[in-house]
C-alpha cells in the first residue's frame, strides 16, 4: 500500500519536454498544472518529497481538512509548492521563509496563483525565532493551520524552529507537518516537539522515510 500511494504521489510530478534557459519542474495538484522554478544552489529552493506528500494529503483529504477561507501559514515554504496548493484549495495563505529565498518564492506563488485563487496568498520573511512578536503579534495573528514540509534537517536552528511553532500556534491551531527522518539529532526533535504539542501520525511512508503528522497544543487534540 505504501508503494502504491508513493507511486501515485510521484506521478504528480512532471518535467518539461523541451529544455529552455529557465529550469522548472511541473506538478499536478488541485486541478491545476503548477510550474515551480528551483535553484540547485540552495536547499530551500528545491522541491523535496515531503512537500509532495503534504500536497497530496491536502488534496485527497479536502473534506476532512477543508481549507476554504481558512488562515494558513507555511513555515520554511521554500519554492512555495505547499502554499500554492493550499491557496488553490481555497485558503488564505501566508508563505514564509528566509529573506534570500523570498524572490524565488514570490515568483512561484504569483505565477501559479494569480487569478486562480479565492484569496491571493502573501509572502513574508520569517527567520525562525527572530522578531516573532513584531512580525506576527500574538494578539492579532491567528492561524487555523500551520504547515511545514521537511523543515527538520541538518541545521543549527532546531531551538528556534520549536520556538516558532510555539509562538504561531494558538489553542485551536492545527499543525500539519511532513518530516523525513535522517539523523538521530534531528529525529530527537520529535521528542522535544512533544513537550509542547500532542502529536498524531496521520500517514506514514516507509519507502520514503517520511511521516506526516497532525499536532495541536497539549490537551487540545480531542477538545
Amino acid at each position: 500500500e505504501d508503494e502504491q500511494i508513493v507511486a501515485e504521489i510521484m506521478r504528480r510530478r512532471f518535467f518539461p519536454t523541451v529544455i529552455t534557459h529557465k529550469a522548472w519542474e511541473g506538478f499536478h495538484f488541485a486541478g491545476h498544472e503548477i510550474r515551480i522554478t528551483e535553484a540547485t544552489d540552495c536547499y530551500g529552493a528545491v522541491v523535496w518529497p515531503s512537500a509532495l506528500v503534504l500536497c497530496h494529503f491536502l488534496e485527497t483529504n479536502s473534506k476532512q481538512y477543508n481549507l476554504v477561507d481558512k488562515n494558513v501559514i507555511e513555515i520554511g515554504a521554500g519554492t512555495g509548492l505547499v502554499s500554492i496548493v493550499a491557496s488553490l484549495l481555497g485558503a488564505f495563505v501566508t508563505a514564509t521563509d528566509l529573506p534570500e529565498l523570498l524572490g524565488n518564492l514570490q515568483h512561484n506563488v504569483l505565477q501559479n496563483t494569480k487569478l486562480k485563487c479565492k484569496h491571493q496568498p502573501c509572502v513574508k520573511e520569517l527567520s525562525w525565532g527572530i522578531d516573532l512578536e513584531k512580525k506576527f503579534p500574538r494578539s492579532s495573528c491567528h492561524f487555523d493551520y500551520i504547515m511545514a514540509a521537511d523543515v527538520v534537517y541538518h541545521h543549527p536552528f532546531l531551538d528556534e524552529l520549536l520556538l516558532t511553532f510555539d509562538h504561531l500556534c494558538k489553542n485551536d491551531t492545527v499543525i500539519l507537518w511532513a518530516m523525513k527522518f535522517r539523523l538521530d539529532k534531528e529525529n530527537q526533535f520529535v521528542g522535544r516537539f512533544q513537550t509542547i504539542f500532542d502529536l498524531e501520525v496521520i500517514s506514514n511512508f516507509p519507502s520514503l522515510n517520511i511521516t506526516l503528522y497532525k499536532a495541536m497544543r497539549k490537551g487540545r487534540m480531542k477538545a
